[in-house]
């Protein structure tokens, strides 16, 4: 995340606001996401006074126009791994939320391969920590 913390505040803004569209897409935006995306915004320096604008529910056509500011390809592709985090994170990814990870990557440019990838990537992961905590016999 480090990485992000290097963009001027309208692209975290942009960013942290396609995170949260992910969130709202499947039409269950929980508590755990909520978190999530409050913890994600403190972390890269978004203020509570911001929030209520990113976690506003927006069209995928007006967030795919907000991300087009992001024009930094390893920012897209990080903007592709954490939404990719949040929609596999409750362990169903849903039709609405793989399509607009989809649209918002294609507007920042990344082809639908890499989102592909890096997708496949964050389910190996997710199912190495669940498997991690299985082992070491920690609460899922």
């Amino acid at each position: 995340m480090e990485y992000i913390e290097l963009l001027s505040e309208d692209k975290k803004i942009a960013f942290m606001i396609a995170l949260a569209h992910i969130g709202h897409s499947d039409n269950n935006f929980d508590e755990d996401e909520k978190a999530f995306i409050k913890a994600t915004a403190s972390m890269i320096g978004i203020g509570n006074d911001k929030l209520g604008a990113v976690v506003k529910a927006y069209s995928d056509k007006e967030v795919v126009e907000i991300v087009k500011t992001i024009n930094d390809r390893r920012a897209a592709l990080e903007l592709i791994r954490e939404m990719c985090t949040i929609a596999h994170e409750d362990g169903d990814l849903s039709d609405e939320e793989t399509i607009s990870i989809a649209k918002i990557g294609l507007a920042m440019g990344v082809d639908l391969d890499k989102i592909e990838e890096i997708s496949k990537w964050v389910i190996e992961g997710l199912i190495w920590r669940d498997e991690g905590q299985l082992i070491f016999e920690k609460a899922v």
